[in-house]
């Protein structure tokens, strides 16, 4: 039977993190022998090296990156544990950890400003990051939620719709395509098409709806943010792909157009997601309800308001 500590998993997840014992022990406030000491423990509780040393540096062995699995998952029950024995006591405040995607993060503002209404003790971590990123969250257990769209089949992931999510073509307002009222999917070849990077949702829905009518778009340039896109739109680079949540005030400026392209937009969804066998705190089940219930009304709410001050 395996005998170590909290305090040893603590010490082992900061030198994994930073694979430095010093820096380990700088955050810690622990002196270098003293977090050396409780890794030896570790290890000889474990009976494997989780460490191993080339040069001057450290290096995950294949136990440590096993335990390091486990010491995530470890941390985040107790998290959860912690957050369970505060509601039981009545305490009105905790954590939720949100993480979205990129593109998520135009409406996800109004959706928490809602939220902290209701609920202003709640402490809110948002993370934002691409769909690849996001779902390692999701496996990593850290996070209690997720914003994104169509989870893949696969992860071991509750996931449900509550917004739609548009997918348009974009171009500067004067690109000839934006006098057209009818564009053929085929046009679209001729174009030069400025991308988001691979494995993004929206690069993927754009490679589907193509491949599906065999059509191979030029991709001239691919760009990490949505923002690099309109801006590269905008000096008249090529068209691109992007939500319409993340072109509405472009739109209203004519910064942007939305062009009228065959078999667009393309209509996809945003979900909320979890683990399957994840325990919700009340904050993370509050909001995930709030998403399901209220997301449209709140949104249309929003803008509603911003067109009478504009």
């Amino acid at each position: 039977m395996l005998h170590f500590t909290l305090r040893q998993l603590q010490v082992f997840e900061k030198v994994a993190h930073h694979l430095s014992h010093s820096r380990a022990a700088e955050e810690l406030y622990l002196s270098q022998p003293a977090v050396s000491m409780q890794i030896k423990q570790l290890e000889e509780s474990i009976n494997l090296p989780l460490f191993e040393q080339m040069g001057k540096k450290i290096f995950l062995t294949e136990a440590g990156r096993e335990l390091l699995h486990y010491t995530k998952n470890i941390a985040q029950q107790l998290v959860e544990m912690e957050s369970v024995f505060r509601e039981m006591k009545g305490l009105k405040h905790g954590k939720l950890t949100l993480s979205v995607v990129n593109t998520a993060n135009y409406f996800t503002p109004q959706l928490l400003a809602k939220f902290c209404q209701c609920y202003p003790d709640i402490n809110i971590n948002l993370q934002v990051a691409n769909r690849d990123a996001v779902l390692k969250q999701l496996a990593d257990n850290s996070t209690d939620l997720a914003i994104m769209g169509q989870p893949p089949e696969g992860f071991d992931l509750c996931a449900e719709s509550f917004l739609d999510n548009p997918l348009v073509v974009i171009a500067a307002p004067d690109h000839p395509l934006a006098r057209l009222k009818h564009v053929k999917l085929a046009r679209l070849a001729e174009e030069p098409f400025l991308s988001r990077e691979k494995g993004s949702g929206t690069r993927s829905a754009m490679e589907r709806v193509f491949e599906q009518h065999k059509i191979h778009p030029h991709i001239s340039m691919e760009m990490e943010t949505n923002e690099a896109i309109k801006q590269a739109v905008q000096a008249k680079m090529g068209l691109g792909i992007l939500s319409l949540h993340s072109i509405k005030l472009e739109l209203e400026t004519r910064r942007l157009t939305m062009l009228s392209v065959e078999h667009f937009p393309l209509l996809r969804h945003w979900f909320v997601a979890h683990r399957n066998n994840k325990r919700l705190t009340t904050a993370a089940f509050a909001f995930k309800n709030l998403l399901l219930l209220d997301a449209k009304v709140i949104l249309e709410t929003s803008l509603q308001h911003d067109s009478i001050i504009s």
